[in-house]
């Protein structure tokens, strides 16, 4: 049941409120002169990181731009005012001298390369080998609730506080105290309710640290509600990959090796996170397949576009997409059912260690195809006015890993306060993580009371992405109610009390009369290796002879994320996904001109889908447990997001007889690909 009781960011409000508006570049590079108003003298720049092996220029994000603009809409001045509307009125009176430059040329800003295996003796011996070619487009995550922040600065306390709409409140904080050159305990983070993010709010933006500059200095509270436009230009973009994939296998198709170039588009600056999708594609290029030798080298691209970044799937349905459509090309060449390519080449012994280096912790992956084959049934006839296809795709995902924190009180009434450092932007953690704490200590869901999102509040942690929240949040949470009911267990010893009534238990617990030690609370601290989930995605589509619209009749989806804890919301998860999936094949694209300036800056260019064009979709959930964890979880949040666009491009070929298109899939490529 809705209430409309949610807050989100542009809802709060604070006494002596000032409203942020931004002068954005209109040019995609150029030499800054002359900035006539405004405030220009917010200096610094965002903190870059890099997965192990990942080297990176020198090229983190600057707060507010100094010399250089080097994308349309990135920020070079501040305007603030009583009210949005005067703010944005007065941004549009600034006046900046701009001197346009070249386009940016082959500048490389990150380099990751992996051999393990004879790769190069595998190919020579090989019987076949199986090359594709492509390319993935960008993609834009457009959050039902665009960006924003509000920041508030008490100097008698040195302590700023931002409200700020994103993914968790550890990444924003750590990303505040680098760019603003501030220690980490002078600054609260509170992320209110969230209108979704997909990736989109992991990196702290510089909009948000400027904002919490302009609160310092000024000393009154200021607020930045991004709108649609600037979330077009500005908000960091997800994919834009190009891929060479070669498939070494010998005469009766068993995979050897598998070689790969990538060319990343990493836009004009690197964030945090920036280089994570692109190495994580890199890293799961041997998918499910127990392929001895591989070989990636991956080049990420410096072009004078907003910067990409992690966007539902991160790398995930890159590697898929790339790899399966390959599996496919070569069941064709070699003339054996792609169906049974796969079932000939499946890791089927765990732990499991590719040659790119990761360990797969637990899996079935033949059992995920027979459910999918299953559920997907069989396709109907083509005739005269249409072609029909069917398309499979395995994947794994990258899950979980790194550590997580949690806080369980009981107090003297018996209710349970349950904090943790994951955060939800729509998830449901609240009933997932509730229901976990809630068996731990044998006591209703409903008496369990979550607290997220406030650096004050919630212990340390790493946040919500990737993910990872069940497998590693909630097993933090688990490990803390156990050590709570551990220690009700011993007191009810101790006092002769029933240990199965919670609330009587903690009512003595808090009495200093019969307890030396006042309270029931226990913290834990979660870590782990990653955690590998899986699954098959089933699609069938019809393609119009006459025009080449594509129509996904079904999707079946089949996951194995380990342990499921709530099947109604890892469905959800995964339709979610799986829509979003969808739409990354058929209808979006973020596209620029010659000159890069963006010519998909509205709902009007770029295309989500409607719920009237999602197809029929039939989940199905496989359960490997994960050995690395109490809970047995992996992860569910990105699997329709993975497995979907693979499926459909392998569906669409097969509708075209082998015939290969890049995404998406519009009227206009499919008809050329079928007139040719």
């Amino acid at each position: 049941m809705l209430h409309g009781r949610a807050r989100y960011l542009d809802d709060l409000e604070r006494p002596g409120l000032l409203h942020a508006a931004f002068v954005r570049s209109p040019h995609a590079r150029a030499r800054v002169g002359e900035v006539r108003g405004g405030i220009t003298d917010i200096t610094g720049a965002l903190p870059v990181q890099s997965p192990p092996g990942v080297r990176h220029a020198d090229a983190p994000h600057p707060l507010l731009a100094a010399a250089e603009v080097r994308y349309v809409g990135q920020p070079v001045a501040l305007m603030l005012a009583d009210s949005r509307a005067l703010a944005e009125d007065a941004a549009e009176e600034v006046a900046v001298d701009y001197e346009p430059l070249e386009s940016t040329r082959g500048e490389e800003l990150l380099r990751f390369e992996r051999v393990e295996g004879d790769v190069d003796g595998a190919f020579a011996d090989a019987a076949h080998v199986v090359r594709t070619r492509t390319r993935i487009p960008r993609l834009i995550a457009a959050p039902m609730e665009p960006r924003g922040a509000l920041a508030e600065y008490d100097a008698g306390a040195d302590l700023l506080t931002v409200w700020v709409s994103a993914q968790d409140v550890h990444r924003p904080l750590a990303g505040l105290a680098r760019a603003l050159q501030r220690p980490p305990d002078s600054i609260r983070v509170i992320v209110p309710d969230v209108g979704g993010a997909f990736g989109s709010k992991g990196s702290l933006p510089p909009e948000v640290a400027i904002v919490a500059a302009a609160a310092v200095r000024t000393g009154r509270p200021v607020k930045w509600a991004e709108d649609r436009l600037e979330n077009f230009l500005a908000a960091t973009q997800g994919r834009g990959v190009e891929a060479v994939v070669e498939l070494a296998l010998d005469a009766g198709g068993r995979m050897l090796a598998v070689r790969a170039d990538i060319r990343a588009d990493m836009g004009a600056y690197l964030y945090a996170n920036s280089a994570a999708p692109p190495h994580t594609m890199a890293m799961l290029l041997c998918g499910c397949y127990a392929i001895p030798a591989a070989a990636v080298t991956l080049v990420g691209e410096r072009t004078d576009r907003v910067p990409t970044g992690p966007y539902r799937g991160a790398g995930r349905p890159e590697a898929a997409f790339v790899l399966e459509r390959t599996v496919d090309a070569a069941a064709r060449e070699l003339g054996i059912d792609r169906l049974e390519l796969r079932r000939r080449n499946f890791v089927r012994s765990f732990p499991h260690r590719t040659p790119l280096g990761w360990t797969y912790d637990s899996g079935d992956y033949e059992r995920c195809l027979d459910r999918a084959v299953e559920l997907v049934g069989e396709p109907p006839p083509g005739d005269d006015a249409r072609l029909v296809g069917t398309g499979f795709a395995m994947y794994v995902e990258r899950a979980g890993g790194e550590w997580e924190s949690a806080q369980v009180t009981v107090e003297p009434t018996g209710r349970v306060i349950a904090r943790s450092g994951s955060n939800p932007h729509g998830q449901g953690h609240e009933t997932t993580f509730a229901q976990i704490v809630a068996e731990a200590l044998a006591v209703e869901p409903g008496d369990v009371v979550l607290r997220f999102g406030d650096s004050a509040v919630v212990p340390r942690g790493v946040g919500t992405y990737a993910s990872r929240s069940t497998a590693m949040g909630g097993s933090a949470l688990l490990v803390a109610a156990q050590r709570v009911r551990a220690q009700a267990d011993a007191l009810a010893g101790e006092l002769g009390l029933d240990p199965r009534n919670l609330r009587e238990v903690a009512a003595a617990a808090y009495d200093p009369k019969r307890v030396a030690e006042v309270g029931l609370e226990a913290s834990a601290r979660f870590s782990s290796d990653l955690m590998f989930s899986a699954g098959c995605y089933g699609v069938v589509v019809e393609v119009e002879r006459a025009t080449g619209a594509v129509r996904v009749l079904r999707v079946a989806a089949v996951d194995d994320a380990g342990r499921i804890v709530n099947p109604l919301l890892a469905e959800g998860q995964v339709v979610g996904g799986t829509v979003q999936g969808l739409g990354a094949v058929l209808t979006e694209e973020a596209t620029h001109d010659e000159r890069s300036q963006p010519t998909a800056a509205s709902f009007l260019d770029y295309g989500l889908l409607t719920a009237a064009e999602v197809p029929p979709i039939a989940t199905a959930f496989v359960e490997s447990p994960s050995p690395l964890n109490p809970l047995g979880a992996k992860g569910i949040g990105e699997g329709g997001a993975i497995g979907t666009p693979a499926a459909v491009a392998n569906a669409v070929a097969d509708a075209l007889a082998g015939v290969l298109v890049d995404p998406p899939f519009t009227p206009e490529k499919v008809w050329g690909a079928l007139q040719s």
